[in-house]
């Protein structure tokens, strides 16, 4: 990671003027507005929702409020209210160093828009980034964590920088095999990243829709696969844009671990659901992470470099067991179950 992207770690940041986003949710279908407004040191992004009855309209944006699909990231509060397809603007703020921001909108689905981040990074941007002062704080991974779900695993691994690679596999000839690997950056996020939209196929959407998915799809706001061809007119944006908006799914689900993770990603075949098991599991094991302030990380980083040169090698994907502790929420105890089946360990 370059010298001035790193530095955008320092301090935490929020945003200089209020911005307005009208448009529709992927799935429900629905007209949402969203407005995004500055907030304070300290208060992270939360999501309030203006359509619910008062004192039920605010949701977690954290790792203990998730409730996956395999198509999209969902929130959900204690009172059973979500918001969905959260993942493309987290990816826009976590790429930006942007942690405080109160994001409200009108409905259960944050709006697609062209099926990108571009559009929210362009509006964040215009709006202006404001450096608040505070040190920020940040997740240092201080040895493996993986785990494999079917043919599909993902991995944290320590490491200097904000590394993340990612491969993906299709029976579409016009996806085929694609791998990105990429240091997390503004600079690199804006231009090989942001522009990526997210993508269908043509074959599943009558099955999408009778589950009651996919109600606000096109090919304005998504790339369409009809067999071995893109349907939308305008092509790719990217050649490899399939696995480049993979990255920034990526991207948006690990900020839910609630501050920037300094350490390597390495995902194959990588949903939605993986990706926030993974940092379900991490937050559980104390053992493999440390927040440090960001004075303090190039010393922690040596700290973790010795340690490990002294130690063992790294796990092989899908080597690694977790040590499940008991959940202390529905959602928590969702994901220890899921993971206990998938490893066969018991309570």
């Amino acid at each position: 990671m370059r010298d001035h992207d790193i530095a955008t770690l320092r301090h935490q940041r929020s945003i200089a003027a209020p911005i307005h986003f009208v448009g529709i949710g992927l799935h429900s279908g629905e007209r949402v507005h969203m407005s995004l407004r500055p907030a304070g040191a300290s208060q992270g992004i939360q999501l309030v929702r203006r359509d619910l009855p008062a004192g039920e309209q605010r949701l977690s944006v954290d790792w203990t409020s998730v409730r996956s699909s395999q198509l999209c990231t969902i929130l959900v509060n204690k009172f059973g209210h979500q918001v969905s397809t959260v993942e493309h603007l987290l990816s826009a703020l976590s790429a930006l160093s942007i942690d405080n921001v109160i994001v409200e909108l009108d409905g259960p689905e944050i709006p697609i828009m062209d099926g990108s981040a571009m559009p929210f990074v362009q509006a964040l941007q215009n709006a202006g980034i404001v450096d608040l002062g505070v040190p920020r704080e940040v997740i240092v991974i201080t040895r493996p964590v993986c785990l494999q779900q079917g043919e599909s695993w993902a991995r944290l691994v320590p490491d200097r920088r904000q590394r993340i690679t990612v491969s993906i596999d299709f029976d579409a000839r016009v996806i085929g095999t694609q791998t990105m690997s990429v240091d997390l950056g503004p600079s690199v996020y804006c231009r090989e990243i942001a522009p990526a939209r997210t993508f269908g196929f043509a074959n599943q959407l009558e099955r999408l829709w009778r589950q009651g998915l996919a109600l606000g799809g096109s090919i304005k706001n998504a790339i369409l696969v009809e067999g071995d061809r893109v349907a939308n007119l305008e092509g790719l944006r990217f050649q490899d844009e399939f696995v480049r908006h993979k990255v920034l799914d990526v991207i948006g689900d690990l900020a839910l671990a609630g501050k920037p993770i300094i350490g390597r990603y390495e995902g194959h075949r990588p949903g939605h659901q993986l990706n926030t098991d993974l940092i379900a599991l991490l937050m559980q094991d104390r053992t493999a992470w440390r927040t440090v302030k960001f004075d303090a990380l190039e010393d922690v980083l040596d700290e973790v470099a010795e340690s490990r040169a002294a130690h063992r090698p790294e796990h092989a994907p899908g080597a690694w067991t977790p040590d499940l502790k008991l959940a202390t929420s529905p959602v928590k105890q969702a994901v220890a179950d899921r993971v206990r089946a998938l490893f066969g360990t018991s309570r």
